[in-house]
């Protein structure tokens, strides 16, 4: 239990201390925002500090930290440290900066603000990733909360997935603060009460599931034969824990929010604030599964009985919650689950529609020209959510830290060629290098890529030689370019326009 409020100590502290420096770097100014600048009564609309953040909590509170952060317990208490140290150093820093730099840009999507640091060649390959990711997104905060709907009513998954369907497109179509910004602050109780809800419900139980101190030692449940393996914490661990510690996700919901705040200065607590709190949800979840699981069928058992039920799917948060809160509290808990990917996932079909506007340049205030937009996408949404849950979900793990990834380097060539003082730069490029990494590593390594883990310590080997190559190298091309010669680069930058007042 010590890790546990050492871990969460630490969240709070550094959100203050960490927090405040990312700000100080990035030196927020005094000009009119998007929303102030330019209203346009549908995405581009002034709220109040509470409410954007509420909404950007809302948004990349997925299932990730949830889903994710027990997937990530059954590496045992190890899990811990990433999501602390990637929340503080990584994934804050990534959703300030993905947050900021479209503010900046007239509120425009990811795609269009690292194609403009990144080049025209990353900007086509982000424009198609960003749409491809969403849409992933979308269905999979699509099918996990109708799953657990289907666990507490009589109402069958498919049926649960049509009204959800609904739902989104209604959330996709109209203007921000017609269904968003009233149903959010319900959703958002929700999630906080589930959430402490957790939090006591483990605590109160810790006589005889003690929640487990922290350890370096790899706790992954394998066989007794070897017949299943031990599956390594890097580079796995890393990409499974994304919401809860790093999620490229994030960039693609930060311009729903960029278009709508008041001022640069409430940028802190909106972005890297609400990735905090996501840690700090995160950190809940996955020691509350640990301690459950670990003691679940008696001594001796380990995480097996978390891995039997298929990891942090929706079975294991219906079990764990029902057991800890019981039929009453259980419920709401269960709730507050599924309140965070409706939540995200709602937002992420309107992202994708977002990034679709800004790539032809299309008239956001045109209902017959959203509806072109939206109707498509929510069907191939719906026609993906028939494939396997599990693999949808792993390359959409993998497509968050690889955006992830893309998304910091991009942060790292603006603080490169905007500021007189270039060191600014490694505070993207420092968490830039280490997600190229655990990025190019995984897909070295992952059978759905190119599978090198099925070759045994030689693959494993092999696959951390070429993920420690290709992020050396990034840094490299990254110093060699932008870094190198600050001028240049910012008054090349200069000439590339994004943003509806000049398309």
């Amino acid at each position: 239990m010590i890790t546990f409020f050492v871990a969460l100590g630490i969240l709070i502290v550094g959100y203050i201390v960490y927090g405040n420096i990312v700000e100080k770097v990035f030196k927020p100014n005094d000009n009119p925002t998007p929303a102030i600048a330019n209203p346009d009564g549908v995405d581009y609309i002034p709220l109040s500090t509470g409410k954007a953040f509420l909404i950007q909590l809302l948004n990349i509170a997925g299932l990730g930290p949830i889903f994710g952060a027990i997937s990530g317990a059954l590496w045992g208490p190890s899990v811990y440290i990433w999501i602390v140290a990637g929340t503080l150093f990584a994934g804050g820093v990534h959703d300030f900066l993905s947050g900021m730099l479209s503010e900046r840009n007239d509120g425009a999507s990811i795609s269009e603000v690292t194609g403009k640091y990144l080049g025209p060649a990353m900007h086509t390959v982000m424009r198609i990733f960003s749409v491809v990711l969403l849409v992933m997104v979308g269905v999979v905060f699509m099918v996990g909360p109708a799953g657990l709907l289907a666990r507490l009513t009589p109402i069958n998954v498919k049926v649960w997935t049509v009204i959800i369907l609904c739902y989104y497109f209604l959330a996709t179509l109209l203007p921000i603060d017609k269904i968003i910004s009233k149903v959010y602050p319900l959703f958002g109780l929700l999630l906080i009460l589930m959430a402490i809800g957790i939090s006591i419900g483990t605590i109160a139980h810790s006589a005889e599931r003690p929640m487990m101190e922290f350890t370096f030692k790899n706790l992954y449940p394998g066989s007794l034969d070897g017949s299943t393996k031990v599956l390594p914490i890097w580079p796995l661990m890393f990409i499974t824990v994304a919401c809860g510690a790093i999620s490229g996700f994030h960039a693609t919901q930060s311009p729903v929010i960029s278009r709508c705040i008041k001022s640069e200065k409430d940028g802190r607590r909106i972005f890297y604030g609400a990735m905090v709190s996501e840690g700090i949800i995160a950190l809940i979840w996955a020691s509350a599964a640990v301690a459950f699981f670990w003691n679940k069928d008696g001594a001796g058992t380990g995480l097996s009985a978390l891995k039997a039920i298929g990891g942090g799917g929706p079975n294991s948060v219906y079990e764990l919650s029902i057991a800890l809160l019981g039929k009453i509290g259980g419920p709401i808990a269960v709730l507050g689950v599924i309140a965070c990917p409706i939540t995200s996932g709602d937002t992420a079909f309107r992202s994708a529609r977002m990034t679709l506007f800004d790539w032809f340049k299309l008239d956001e205030k045109s209902i017959k020209v959203r509806l072109s937009v939206a109707v498509p996408l929510l069907l191939v949404g719906y026609a993906i959510s028939f494939l396997n849950y599990n693999v949808v979900w792993r390359y959409f793990s993998w497509s968050n830290q690889t955006l992830a990834m893309i998304v910091l380097w991009a942060g790292a060539v603006y603080f490169a060629t905007n500021y007189e003082d270039r060191n600014r730069c490694w505070l993207a490029a420092i968490p830039a290098t280490f997600m190229s990494a655990v990025s190019i590593t995984y897909l070295m390594y992952a059978p759905e890529c190119f599978n090198l883990g099925s070759k045994g310590s030689t693959g494993l080997t092999t696959s951390y030689i070429v993920g420690i190559i290709a992020a050396v190298t990034f840094l490299g091309i990254f110093l060699a370019t932008a870094y190198r010669n600050p001028k240049a680069s910012f008054e090349r930058q200069q000439k590339v326009v994004i943003g509806r007042k000049n398309a």
